[in-house]
């Protein structure tokens, strides 16, 4: 059995699912989590300014009324207290208590006070129905053990208890009051509705959101570009192995069939040579005919082993100007014979990196063609166009034939396709082989019925 295909892997189709999926779950775990760390912070940091200012107000007021320093307000605050002493020190006692609550409970934003005695049970209240309740709760009971304020976020819960319905969120303030001693006297508990917080909270979440959203999408753009980049690259070179090994494949073959066929071809051409001799007419034709027609066959034998071997030949400065002159006088021939006009004004043009042996055989390839394609005449027109900036020549060969079919034209440079009869298709893939071999390029124009042009670009041999 043959080894099993392997299914084609859709990458951008398998990444855009997988990292939506992803990056959506972590754009959201983030944006939830920093946007409670946002409101447990904000909520937190309310408590402490809040009770810096009770026991700021505290501490006024005991200052203010002149009282020791064992009456803190917290024990200023306990029941029974403003019942025990003489006259002077209870009405002394009672109007501390009395500033005091009216300043906290006038405090912006709050909607209810409480004061919890040692044994958790709420002796004043804002709101009457309140008081002589126990309540139990882990954030009281931190409170009383840690001697710190605590700040708990609430919900819409406690609706009786206060005398206004509360907003979309309100929070609680257990804030300690010491007798002196290091033991919590009295724990006040200010519930309070901040409106300037919950605009700022709800501002917050806005822009975490935002910047998490757009923070997602930048991410989630940016790998797709880069996996749609590699996707791109991936087939590239998947096209272009394949045609390598083909290549490879149709090399090896070319060759050994290159080779098989020329011994056999030039003892026919012998053979036929010798034959020369008979005076017949009719036979002297047919034998050169013979002559002919083997020495197509050995043209197409050497292309094609031409085009199988590895290029070989360090790069050098060639004058294309030269170039050009020698290979327009080995095709001096052929051209007088089609009747085809040479537009060529050769003028100075700086050297360019190749090779001369190679260079003339780019040369040979483009111009064989071009007087190909004018079978009954044309003009062959040659220039050369310097890119002092870039340093670049362009040497642009072009024909006033037939011309090519757009599906001719992107088939041009595939191997072994050709619209000549007897060709071999191998000229223009050996030309765009040398001239990327020496950092050039090759570019073809053609037009139906109005001819060719193949401009070949060069790398000028100038700083080089």
């Amino acid at each position: 059995m043959g080894a099993e295909i392997p299914k084609r892997l859709h990458l951008i189709r398998y990444f855009s699912l997988v990292s939506f999926v992803v990056i959506t779950t972590v754009v959201v775990s983030l944006a939830i989590v920093s946007t409670r760390f946002l409101l447990i912070e904000s909520v937190r940091r309310e408590g402490l300014l809040t009770a810096q200012a009770v026991r700021s107000i505290a501490e006024m007021e005991r200052r203010h009324a002149d009282m020791s320093l064992d009456m803190t307000m917290g024990v200023l605050l306990e029941p029974g207290r403003e019942a025990s002493g003489s006259e002077p020190l209870r009405r002394a006692i009672a109007r501390v208590r009395s500033e005091f609550l009216d300043h906290i409970t006038h405090l912006p934003d709050v909607l209810l006070v409480n004061l919890y005695g040692a044994d958790r049970v709420i002796f004043w209240s804002t709101n009457p129905r309140l008081i002589g309740r126990r309540v139990d709760n882990a954030d009281l009971e931190e409170a009383f053990s840690s001697g710190d304020a605590v700040a708990a976020t609430t919900g819409e819960h406690l609706g009786e208890s206060f005398f206004g319905p509360p907003g979309e969120l309100y929070v609680g303030h257990y804030i300690p009051l010491g007798d002196g001693a290091g033991r919590v006297a009295t724990m006040v508990a200010i519930y309070k509705e901040p409106v300037d917080l919950i605009a700022r909270i709800q501002r917050s979440y806005l822009l975490c959101w935002l910047a998490a959203v757009l923070g997602g999408v930048l991410i989630y753009l940016g790998l797709f570009w880069m996996v749609w980049r590699l996707s791109g690259l991936l087939a590239a070179q998947q096209k272009q192995l394949i045609a390598n090994e083909t290549a490879v494949a149709l090399g090896e073959m070319s060759t050994a069939v290159a080779h098989s066929l020329r011994n056999p071809l030039a003892a026919i051409r012998s053979s036929a040579e010798l034959a020369l001799d008979v005076d017949a007419p009719p036979i002297r034709k047919n034998i050169e005919d013979i002559i002919g027609q083997v020495d197509r066959l050995s043209k197409c034998v050497s292309e094609l082993l031409i085009s199988s071997r590895p290029l070989c030949g360090d790069r050098e400065a060639v004058d294309p100007v030269a170039a050009v002159d020698d290979v327009l006088h080995a095709f001096d021939q052929q051209i007088r014979a089609a009747g085809i006009r040479v537009d060529w004004p050769a003028q100075p043009a700086p050297a360019v990196i190749s090779h001369r042996v190679l260079f003339a055989q780019v040369l040979n390839s483009v111009i064989s063609n071009a007087i190909e394609a004018m079978p009954r005449g044309g003009t062959l027109r040659i220039r050369i166009a310097v890119d002092v900036r870039e340093r670049r020549l362009r040497l642009t060969v072009g024909d006033s034939g037939n011309g090519m079919t757009r599906e001719q034209m992107a088939m041009a440079f595939k191997a072994f396709y050709t619209t000549k009869r007897g060709g071999l298709g191998v000229g223009l893939v050996l030309v765009k082989r040398i001239m990327e071999r020496f950092g050039g390029s090759i570019r073809l124009d053609s037009r139906e019925r109005e001819g060719t042009d193949v401009c070949l670009v060069f790398r000028t041999a100038e700083g080089d």
